[in-house]
């Protein structure tokens, strides 16, 4: 029997950057534990970078007060960003003053981003603590030596 997992998302919509841009970001955080993300998002030096901060810690807030509301027992420093997307939204037409007296077109491009949390299920096998092995007294036994008639030369050939 699977267990259901919930996601709790936060959405961010027209915001003045590209997508491509925002995409940087998001890849950064993407699949991080929540207080990774949110230190990475923090220390990031993009324009879009306090946007994304805002977004991860609606999403952490919403993921609270709907397990709050639903009665669910979630651990918060157990969740993790499960999807962090930035899709294209509406664009701007836009006209630059070009020589000649002709002008150009250009694009000004929106993003909708949305981030969702989840809770990282425990699994059973997962190695938590690895014990290193106690050292030895004496090494096994010396590497094979090379056999005699496989040497270089050490000479330059004429």
């Amino acid at each position: 029997m699977a267990v259901e997992t919930r996601e709790y998302r936060a959405e961010a919509r027209f915001q003045r950057v590209s997508p491509q841009k925002a995409r940087l970001v998001l890849d950064l955080i993407k699949g991080r534990g929540v207080e990774e993300a949110l230190t990475v998002a923090a220390f990031t030096k993009k324009r879009i970078a306090p946007t994304i901060y805002k977004l991860l810690t609606s999403a952490v807030d919403n993921a609270k007060y709907v397990s709050g509301e639903e009665g669910i027992d979630l651990d918060v420093d157990n969740l993790y960003v499960k999807q962090a997307l930035a899709n294209d939204g509406p664009r701007m037409k836009r006209i630059r003053p070009a020589p000649m007296g002709r002008a150009f077109r250009y694009q000004r491009r929106l993003t909708h981003i949305v981030l969702s949390v989840a809770e990282r299920e425990a699994a059973e096998n997962l190695v938590t603590r690895v014990e290193e092995p106690k050292p030895a007294g004496k090494p096994a036994g010396k590497p094979a030596e090379k056999a005699a008639g496989a040497t270089k030369k050490a000479g330059k050939k004429a």
